[in-house]
């Protein structure tokens, strides 16, 4: 089997010779490249075209979230591991949209690391335990519940001029309100009228406070 090749993006020369000392203490895995700055890390994948990149978020230039994105998009089959101390979402997810398969903490153990590159290296999306657990919260929480739009078959103009039609305003008053033609007005009431199947505006007006609208000058559609 060969050994997987790998490319380490970190600005801190200490921690890439701590990982490089650690890879080379295994018989699968081989340091490819090292760089720097996020602008290293893609001119470095490109040349040498390793099966993984450990790639940190904050580094001068390109951060690693620019340079997994680019990595990714000219070469899809590297599959890049985040490497990193910030274990807030934003990060987390900016990194997995990007393209990132795997995302662990600089704080991980040697064992936890060498499975993260693995599992990477062999196409498969891997996290940090604690990362692991953020992500199933998030996916678990209940998405947020939008309202209903009171009267969806009208546009949102629609709404707002049956809401002054509700408060008692002219067509004239409405064309002023929100600087349209006569003209034009006539068409959103005409819509209005045919939408909500009423025949003139006493009926319209009735259907529109009974759904909450025409409360006031300040008058939002109840959702």
């Amino acid at each position: 089997m060969e050994a997987i090749r790998i490319l380490i993006a970190d600005d801190h020369p200490l921690f890439r010779d701590g990982l490089r000392g650690l890879l080379d203490s295994v018989d699968d895995t081989v340091v490819a490249g090292q760089a720097a700055t996020g602008d290293e890390a893609i001119a470095q994948a490109q040349a040498l075209q390793p099966d993984v990149v450990l790639m940190d978020i904050k580094m001068p230039g390109a951060n690693g979230i620019e340079a997994t994105r680019e990595i990714v998009r000219t070469s899809p089959h590297i599959g890049v591991l985040v490497i990193t101390m910030y274990e807030d979402d934003d990060s987390v997810f900016a990194a997995m949209r990007a393209g990132a398969r795997g995302y662990v903490l600089k704080g991980a153990n040697q064992a936890e690391m060498l499975r993260a590159i693995r599992a990477v290296a062999n196409g498969e999306v891997i996290f940090s335990a604690s990362i692991a657990r953020r992500i199933m919260a998030f996916l678990a929480a209940p998405l947020p519940t939008v309202p209903p739009r009171v009267f969806p078959e009208l546009t949102e103009r629609e709404t707002e001029v049956l809401a002054l039609i509700a408060q008692g305003r002219t067509n004239e008053e409405i064309a002023d309100r929100f600087s349209l033609s006569l003209k034009t007005v006539r068409n959103h009431v005409s819509n209005i009228f045919s939408k909500l199947q009423v025949a003139d505006r006493a009926q319209a007006v009735i259907r529109a406070r009974e759904a909450g609208l025409g409360s006031g000058p300040g008058d939002h559609p109840r959702q």
